[in-house]
């Protein structure tokens, strides 16, 4: 089975179907996930009695501000992905070579970076503490996802190179100065 995932990481789709696979993933991370996690968060606070965490202007604009930033940097590393990596976010669908370049110079995982900061910026729009609770949740279990599975599949993959590469750049906190 892990041979046949490897096999299939190392196919190289059409941009088509790669188009396709991201419209699939955009449905699921721009409007069922928030959208859980509007529903969840608000069963939750309404469950536990939590009070809101509303501060008005200040709510709209750094929690707008956040899922802008987030979302430009989560759509930059899959420009990259889809353009110099000739791949997607979709496992089976894997970049086809070591993309070492910004985004992905400044950490390891840009677009689970930029998922987690919009989330956090979605949770702070509607003023919600289960909300925060549940994106870290759901970041804490996409980082193991990356450090158990991903890692393992990039350096089979990529070996070295990837070893190298994974040595000299963080896994998810941005390092923007130069590599010396």
């Amino acid at each position: 089975m892990k041979h046949k995932l490897l096999d299939q990481a190392r196919h190289e789709y059409s941009p088509q179907r790669r188009i396709a696979a991201l419209i699939v993933e955009g449905i699921f991370f721009l409007g069922i996930l928030p959208g859980a996690v509007i529903y969840f968060s608000s069963l939750l606070d309404r469950l536990l009695k939590l009070p809101s965490i509303a501060f008005g202007m200040f709510n709209l604009l750094l929690g707008c501000g956040l899922i802008v930033a987030g979302l430009l940097f989560a759509w930059w590393s899959i420009y990259v992905q889809f353009t110099i990596g000739r791949g997607t976010p979709v496992p089976i669908m894997a970049t086809q070579q070591l993309i070492i370049q910004k985004s992905y110079a400044y950490c390891r995982n840009p677009m689970a970076l930029g998922t987690m900061v919009a989330g956090l910026g979605l949770a702070i729009l509607i003023a919600s503490i289960s909300a925060v609770a549940l994106v870290l949740a759901l970041a804490a279990l996409l980082l193991v996802y990356i450090k158990l599975v991903e890692e393992k599949e990039m350096e089979a993959r990529f070996g070295e190179a990837y070893r190298a590469y994974r040595k000299q750049t963080p896994l998810i906190i941005p390092r923007f100065r130069k590599r010396s």
